[in-house]
């Protein structure tokens, strides 16, 4: 072997260990890796929360719109949340954090109900 072999060959080792290392990343976490948070909508129209029952996982934002005509409000029976008077597309979130069935209905309306279940 001449000499320009014996240093290409010496240095291949080298790069390619760089190479690999390149390609395989360090670990690190990036905004993509990370869990978002879960949300989930409920409509209220026509005097019905829709859908009427829904299942979240826990740590799950739901979220309830009022795209009726007239006020509504969204409160669970058992106290867990009470959103205000919501007018015409107005919003109320809520953050389920313990898993649970969760009914609830509108105070304005009281025969309008719905009920969450968290898991």
């Amino acid at each position: 072997m001449t000499r320009k072999t014996l240093w290409i060959t010496g240095m291949a080792t080298p790069v390619l260990i760089a190479a690999l290392v390149l390609l395989a990343g360090s670990p690190s976490v990036r905004a993509s890796d990370q869990a978002a948070a879960a949300s989930a909508a409920v409509k209220i129209d026509n005097f019905v929360f829709g859908p009427q029952t829904i299942t979240v996982p826990v740590g799950t934002t739901v979220t309830w719109t009022n795209s009726d005509d007239i006020p509504h409000t969204s409160v669970s029976t058992d106290g867990v949340f009470k959103s205000k008077v919501l007018d015409t597309d107005e919003k109320f979130s809520y953050t389920f954090t313990k898993p649970g069935t969760y009914p609830y209905y509108c105070t304005i309306h009281p025969k309008m109900t719905g009920k969450v279940v968290v898991q």
